[in-house]
């Protein structure tokens, strides 16, 4: 079965993020947001995917024969795209966006460019507000080993031409090398205003702030270079995708005894002298294998933080979170969601609505409990602090936490023992199973006591965090015919006993999401061996689970239309002759993350359509526990075909994943940017009871 790698297909997605660094139609400062986003997203493929790989190659060679590739001609071939991309990234940095600042009087300056004024300055301010929050560590036979903290920015200084001391015939060793942490979050970021000069706007990185006071840190040497590094570390072992169980646990046991978090790559500045750079992997352990040549300056996920000096016209115009259509902006969300249905569009409409639920909830003397479902928590969660207060109210309440979500384990267990400590039945999932479904339940005593159930279902996580840059859907309920499958579901995270009926409306992985699918699937190519339409459109995060690909091609050659709107993996190969000739795949890349599911099944022209929180990946499908839920309102249904039809439509920020190119706009068509249409058309929606 003919499929695209699924590490080269990723990175595919990261180069059409670069294309938005790269384009000129996108302002100048939210190009520098895409840069940032685009190393974030590298880091964590280094941490995760590259790491994983070469854990594999290092496997004994009967278990590396029974993996589905070779690992080392995977990773060869992922280097070497990587390798193209980060030129692409110096000359996109270099060539296109340094030029564009400075054109826009903002001159981002490295040491060398510096007036004298400006020196004095620069030095100045090093003395009075960083110098104290150095603390360099000398690498000599006193250190048995130096840690390098993951993802952070170090910076090695390597000293030479010791001066003698007044008064003393021998002067400091001949050379030293020194290595510390750059303070960017001790300092409060990584870059330094300079004072403008007219309409001129001047800013530095601190590491150069550090490399004009680094001389007065050692008066006795004559030659002071600083260059940094950054060591990226293993994240958990990411194989689910690519072998069996039993396969998956005998890899897993095969690596238990290695350490956790070894080194995956260090970033270092070419420009550094071999003794420093020999220094460091002395102390470190790091061998050959894991450097990687960078740049000057590295963690360019910091110009997350670069500053705007005010110019407003070179970031996106503003979309502030519009009023909801049929949610009470005053008065009980509770009785609203009783008497209809209700579809939230974060970032488009505001998250607020679920954290006021929340709060509502706690302070409802006739809500007895309320249970979640927490897979990204935020760091100052407004939703757990809403569960803490239903807790001090005396309401029963669960959290459901996976304690490994990638990335986010900090915030995740902190929230999680306060939860816990308050008097919550926390729930931690456990290692073979997270809980991905994005779940809210409440349930309330009502007429003569009869306790009703209301439900949040959605596709993002609850952060509002996140929710304020990630397109997701979320359902508001009380019919009973979700709600019921909805407590079955937190039942089954209580108990782990599988549901002891099939449900009748929800999806749920791992146990009726995949049949589930390939039963809508059978149906449409039944309908077209028949003659009659049949249709499929999958707006999804990632396609890699080669069952349901198989199932896809098996629709394409029975001449089923698919669609497929993916904004990352897609392992899938479209328009292939006699394989998938019906199958048409793009994806958005934009100023917000792309981040809903929807599934839409053609169904004779009476369409299903499910909202979810589940990609298809094989970890989704059968190894996590996940919800697609209906939209049983045919209001609802209709609006959220409206906006799956913006992105289908889209002739300006879509990609075609064959070629990794903007599409053409075809000539006299409208414009359509499926965002921008998302917000505005929204913004129209009439107030509705």
């Amino acid at each position: 079965m003919k499929t695209l790698p699924r590490d080269l297909s990723w990175l595919r997605f990261n180069a059409r993020v670069l294309q938005e660094a790269q384009s000129d139609t996108v302002p100048l400062l939210e190009r520098l947001k895409f840069l940032a986003i685009f190393s974030a997203n590298l880091d964590e493929f280094f941490k995760v995917r590259v790491a994983t790989l070469r854990r594999l190659v290092k496997l004994k060679k009967k278990t590396r024969d029974q993996l589905n590739e070779s690992p080392k001609r995977q990773l060869k071939a992922v280097l070497a795209e990587v390798q193209r991309q980060q030129e692409a990234f110096g000359t996109t940095y270099r060539e296109q966006l340094l030029p564009a600042l400075n054109a826009a009087h903002i001159h981002l300056l490295s040491e060398p460019e510096l007036t004298d004024a400006q020196r004095t300055w620069v030095l100045e301010y090093f003395n009075a507000s960083v110098r104290d929050l150095l603390s360099p560590v000398v690498l000599d036979d006193t250190l048995h080993h130096l840690f390098l903290k993951d993802q952070a920015v170090y910076l090695a200084f390597f000293l030479t031409g010791p001066r003698a001391a007044p008064g003393k015939a021998k002067g400091p060793e001949a050379e030293r090398v020194l290595a510390m942490e750059l303070p960017t979050k001790r300092h409060g970021g990584r870059f330094v205003q300079l004072p403008a000069e007219g309409d001129e706007r001047y800013v530095m990185f601190l590491d150069d702030v550090v490399r004009v006071g680094a001389p007065s840190l050692f008066p006795a040497y004559a030659g002071v270079a600083v260059h940094a590094v950054k060591l990226s570390r293993d994240a958990e072992l990411d194989i689910e995708e690519e072998v069996s169980d039993d396969l998956l646990a005998k890899i897993r046991s095969s690596l238990a005894k290695r350490a956790t978090g070894y080194p995956a790559r260090l970033l270092y500045d070419p420009e550094m002298p071999r003794e420093a750079l020999r220094a460091l992997k002395q102390k470190t352990g790091i061998t050959d294998e894991e450097l990687v040549a960078g740049s000057r300056y590295h963690n360019f996920r910091d110009f997350f933080g670069f500053p705007s000096f005010g110019q407003a016209k070179l970031l996106n115009p503003a979309w502030p979170p519009l009023p909801h259509p049929t949610l009470p902006r005053t008065g009980s969300l509770l009785a609203a969601i009783g008497r209809r249905d209700h579809l939230l569009h974060p970032p488009y409409q505001s998250f607020d609505h679920v954290t006021h639920l929340l709060r509502e909830a706690a302070a409802d003397p006739q809500v007895s409990a309320v249970a979640i479902t927490l897979y990204r928590v935020a760091a100052k969660s407004a939703v757990a602090k809403a569960l803490l207060k239903a807790v001090k109210n005396g309401k029963q309440v669960t959290v459901v936490v996976e304690l490994k979500a990638r990335f986010d384990e900090e915030s995740n267990i902190y929230w999680a023992e306060k939860l816990q400590k308050a008097g919550a039945h926390v729930i931690f999932t456990p290692p073979e199973q997270k809980v991905h479904a994005k779940l809210l339940l409440i349930t309330r005593r009502e007429a003569a006591e009869i306790p009703r159930q209301y439900a949040y279902l959605s596709t993002g996580n609850f952060n509002e965090d996140t929710a304020a840059v990630y397109t997701d859907h979320g359902l508001f309920t009380a019919d009973e015919r979700l709600t019921k499958e909805v407590a079955a579901v937190f039942n089954y995270c209580h108990d782990r006993v599988a549901p002891a009926a099939p449900f009748e409306h929800l999806l749920l992985a791992p146990f009726t999401l995949r049949p589930r699918l390939n039963e809508l699937i059978d149906h449409e190519i039944k309908l077209a061996h028949k003659g009659h339409p049949a249709s499929i459109i999958l707006k999804i995060n990632a396609l890699q689970d080669p069952g349901m690909i198989a199932k896809l091609y098996a629709a394409s050659k029975a001449g089923v239309r698919v669609e497929l709107i993916i904004r990352g993996i897609g392992c899938l190969v479209p328009g292939e002759p006699g394989l998938s000739d019906t199958i048409s795949q793009r994806g958005l890349v934009d100023r917000n993350l792309e981040h809903s599911r929807v599934y839409v099944f053609g169904n004779g022209g009476e369409e299903k359509v499910f909202v979810s929180s589940a990609d298809w990946m094989t970890r989704n499908l059968d190894r996590r526990v996940e919800v697609a839920f209906p939209l049983l309102d045919e209001t609802l249904r209709a609006e959220v075909r409206q906006l799956l039809d913006f992105q289908r439509e889209d002739n300006v920020k879509a990609r075609d994943f064959d070629n990794n190119f903007l599409l053409p706009e075809p000539a006299g068509a409208p414009r359509v940017r499926a965002q921008e249409a998302t917000y505005q058309w929204l913004k129209k929606l009439k107030r509705r009871k």
